[in-house]
C-alpha cells in the first residue's frame, strides 16, 4: 500500500518523499509517471542532479503505476550522492532517464514486455532464493516481490554488517515468502555470519532450483560460487561503471563467457558461471582516486562558504558557478 499522499499533482521529477533508512543510506521517492508506468523489477534509471553533473545509475526499489512515483535507494559515498542526499522534499531532480536494462524475469502478464530472463533450472512455480547484500537488498526486494507475484516459491537471504545497516526488513516480511533469512556480520540481528551460510544449506539440501544474487561484487562472487559448487545455477546483477546507460559508450562492458557484454542493455543480470570477476572488480576501481579528490574538493567548498546569495553551492538551486561536475 502506498504511503504517498498529496493535495496537488507534483511536478515532474519532484521529490515527494525522503527517508533515511540508516546512517548514510537514503531512499528517495520521485514523481515521474512516464517511468513509473513502464519499469519492472531489476531495471534501473540514470539520475543527474545538475546540468553538468555526472550520470549515476540506480536500480528501482519500488514504484506505483497508479500514483506515478518511483523509488530508489543509495548510500552516500561521494560528491554526487552527497548532493542528492541534500535535496529536500519538494525539490526537483534535474534529469531522470529510464527504465533501462532488461527486467529480471520474463513476466507471464501479457500487458508487460516479455523480454526478461528465463532462469536456468527454474520452472513455473519452482523454488528460488534471492540473496541481497547491503544496499543490494534494495534490488532484491522488488525481484522477490515479482517472483512471488508470478507464483514462484521464494526464500530471501539478506545480509548487512550490523542491524543499523539492514534495510527493507518490514517490506520483505510483508511478502508471501517461504522464509526470510537475516544475517549480520556482528550478530546484532538475525544470525551471525555471512549470506553464504544459509545459501549453502539451501543449495546443498536441494531446497532451491536457482539463486538470484545482488550486492557488492565480492559478495556476489563468493555467494554465486557457493550455489554453483552445489550444482544450483545462479544469476547475478552486475554493477560496473556506467555513463549513458543505453549501450553507446561501452563504459559498462563486462566479460561473460569470454565475450564482451554491456551491462546496461544486455544486463544487468547475467549467469554467474561466466562472469570475469577479476576484470569487473578491477574496472570498478578505475576512478576511485578521482572520486575521492572530487568529493574532498566539494566538501572544502561547503566549509568555505556559509553565507547566502553567493556563487557557491546552494541546496535550493543545486549548483552554481564552476562547481558542476
Amino acid at each position: 500500500m502506498s504511503t504517498i499522499a498529496s493535495k496537488r499533482t507534483p511536478k515532474m521529477n519532484e521529490i515527494i518523499e525522503k527517508r533515511y533508512l540508516s546512517e548514510g543510506i537514503v531512499e528517495l521517492t520521485v514523481y515521474d509517471p512516464r517511468i513509473a508506468t513502464k519499469c519492472q523489477a531489476g531495471q534501473f534509471l540514470i539520475v543527474r542532479v545538475s546540468p553538468r553533473g555526472e550520470r549515476v545509475p540506480f536500480t528501482f526499489s519500488d514504484w506505483s503505476r497508479e500514483e506515478g512515483w518511483i523509488r530508489f535507494i543509495f548510500m552516500v559515498v561521494g560528491k554526487t550522492t552527497s548532493v542528492l542526499a541534500g535535496l529536500k522534499v519538494g525539490e526537483i531532480v534535474q534529469d531522470l532517464a529510464g527504465p533501462l536494462g532488461r527486467p529480471s524475469l520474463r513476466s507471464h502478464d501479457t500487458r508487460r514486455p516479455s523480454w526478461g530472463n528465463d532462469f536456468e533450472g527454474l520452472t513455473p512455480g519452482g523454488n528460488v532464493v534471492v540473496v541481497g547484500g547491503g544496499v543490494g537488498t534494495a534490488v532484491a526486494y522488488p525481484v522477490a516481490r515479482a517472483l512471488c507475484e508470478e507464483g514462484y516459491k521464494v526464500q530471501v537471504i539478506v545480509g548487512a554488517r550490523n542491524a543499523d545497516l539492514l534495510i527493507l526488513e518490514d517490506e520483505l516480511r510483508a511478502l508471501p515468502l517461504e522464509a526470510l533469512h537475516i544475517m549480520t556480520d556482528d550478530g546484532s540481528t538475525g544470525d551471525k555470519g555471512l549470506v553464504t551460510a544459509p545459501l549453502k544449506t539451501l543449495c546443498e539440501g536441494r531446497q532451491v532450483s536457482h539463486a538470484i544474487i545482488v550486492g557488492p561484487a565480492i559478495m556476489m562472487k563468493f555467494a554465486s560460487a557457493t550455489a554453483l559448487e552445489a550444482g544450483v545455477p545462479a544469476t547475478v546483477s552486475l554493477n560496473p561503471l556506467m555513463i549513458d546507460g543505453t549501450g553507446m559508450c561501452g563504459a559498462c562492458r563486462v566479460s561473460i563467457d569470454g565475450q564482451t557484454k554491456f551491462a546496461c542493455v544486455d544486463g544487468p543480470d547475467f549467469s554467474a558461471a561466466g562472469v570475469d570477476w577479476a576484470e569487473l572488480m578491477s574496472r570498478q576501481r578505475s576512478y576511485i582516486d578521482d572520486e575521492r579528490i572530487s568529493h574532498a574538493a566539494w566538501q572544502a567548498e561547503q566549509h568555505m562558504c556559509t553565507h547566502e546569495d553567493c556563487d557557491c553551492f546552494d541546496q535550493t538551486s543545486l549548483w552554481r558557478g564552476n562547481v558542476d561536475g
